[in-house]
């Protein structure tokens, strides 16, 4: 069997090495780096860079912890190259991995001449079959201005070499949000412009309300249900105008990023050729990730389903084991995610809203990190753990099997290292557990996870 795989980012990669291991042949195909957006302009490098503002950070709050003498500043240019040394070690590792003798890592950029054959820079490849993970790219606003020169993306904001003055950052999304924390840890002040009534639209209501205080606190402008209307030049900065509840309002800052989410990378893959069914969102997919082509698939950004880089690995998994015809066990419905703010948010299974808007009903137990040990002496007490739990219906009747009474729906959290606790809430609820079976779990003695078994304690 040989497999083309057309994109060598966690989607393409990591199912071409799963692939190879079982024997198969694989032609992958990466018109830049390996590794794709995660590794080399998004998750990496963005969390290399919230490390040194965590250090930055912690030197702001030193005297709290006895130090009173203390003087410090920042080399940005170090900044820089220290997140570029991460990337070229993790970059490494991925091409070593992929020197595998059944993959044949081809550069280039892709494109379909029909449905069986891919060509590359003139060269013709075909395969048993084919699947796509080109990812996605930065969108942008359709509005006057967008385009100017020094309109950052995610990309270009990760190669700066000095901390700008003034940050506006267009979108309160996951992107947005994290440039927004970072750039205020490295002292930038830093204004955020949100389209929607709140920050983090997908994520559940209270969560995103109380980090929104939380970022408020540390100094961060955020304004909502803000339409940002056109982007000017003012001098060597930019004011960017918007409407707020009816009025004209504009932000002027030396720099700004654009970040209002991304668009499936489809451009250049003619499609249309192919015959494979796509739409604004990305490619049409199946649950087995399989397109209207029965030997094409599609995972990661290109699907537009889940734009984590996580659910692009699993979603790979599922298309090999489904045309290796294997079964395989996992809910992609449980998808954890993350936003590395300071503090942290993450979040995993249903929202308190959503189970609302389908009539699931729920109870919800909250728990605080102030009242944490372990958080107390971080001296990070800042957020607040949330469980979903379905509830017994009031109408008295028969629950549906999925929401048996006392069963684990969704956990959402904020604080100090909250995208690693969400992984036990994930665990459980993908097993389907229920609330007695998760206040039955012993936690250690000063942790953070605590907060989780202070939640279901109630």
């Amino acid at each position: 069997m040989k497999i083309i795989i057309i994109g060598a980012g966690p989607g393409g990669y990591e199912t071409a090495l799963l692939a190879a291991g079982r024997g198969v042949e694989v032609i992958l195909i990466e018109s830049a780096h390996v590794g794709g957006t995660c590794l080399n302009e998004g998750c990496i490098p963005t969390k290399a860079f919230c490390k040194n503002a965590e250090v930055i950070d912690g030197l702001k709050e030193a005297s709290a912890f006895g130090v009173t003498d203390l003087s410090y500043g920042i080399d940005f240019k170090a900044v820089t190259a220290r997140k570029n040394a991460v990337v070229e070690q993790l970059r490494g590792g991925v091409e070593g991995l992929l020197s595998h003798k059944l993959i044949t890592l081809v550069r280039g950029r892709a494109s379909f001449k029909d449905e069986h054959t891919v060509v590359v820079d003139g060269q013709e490849y075909d395969a048993d079959y084919i699947l796509i993970a080109t990812g996605s790219v930065s969108a942008s606003l359709p509005i006057p201005g967008a385009d100017l020169p020094g309109i950052l993306t995610s990309r270009e904001i990760l190669d700066m070499e000095e901390v700008p003055k003034s940050l506006c950052v267009i979108g309160g999304g996951v992107i947005g949000l994290e440039f927004a924390s970072i750039f205020c840890s490295f002292g930038s002040e830093v204004t955020v412009l949100e389209y929607c009534k709140d920050i983090l639209p997908r994520f559940d209501t209270d969560l995103a309300k109380r980090l929104k205080q939380s970022l408020g606190k540390r100094g961060i402008e955020i304004c909502t249900q803000a339409q940002v209307t056109e982007i000017g030049q003012e001098g060597d900065a930019y004011r960017v105008s918007f409407t707020r509840k009816g009025k004209e309002e504009s932000v002027v800052a030396d720099k700004v990023l654009m970040a209002v989410g991304r668009r499936a990378n489809t451009a250049s893959l003619n499609l249309a050729d192919a015959g494979i069914a796509f739409d604004r969102r990305g490619i049409t997919v199946n649950e087995y990730m399989q397109t209207n082509v029965p030997h094409i698939y599609a995972v990661g950004d290109i699907n537009g389903l889940m734009m984590l880089a996580h659910a692009a690995t699993f979603q790979g998994i599922i298309a090999l084991d489904h045309i290796m015809g294997l079964e395989n066990g996992i809910d992609l419905s449980v998808m954890p995610a993350a936003v590395f703010t300071s503090p942290e948010a993450a979040s995993v299974g249903k929202t308190e809203d959503e189970c609302k808007e389908a009539g699931i009903p729920v109870k919800c137990l909250k728990s605080f990190f102030r009242a944490n040990g372990k958080a107390v002496t971080m001296g990070e007490t800042d957020g607040f753990c949330k469980v979903v739990v379905a509830a017994e219906p009031k109408d008295g009747s028969e629950p549906l099997p999925d929401h048996v009474p006392g069963r684990i729906l969704g956990c959402h959290l904020y604080g100090p290292h909250a995208s690693d606790i969400v992984q036990e809430a994930c665990a459980l609820i993908s097993r389907k557990a229920t609330l007695e079976e998760f206040a039955g779990i012993i936690h250690t003695h000063p942790t953070l996870t605590e907060v989780l078994q202070s939640a279901v304690h109630q």
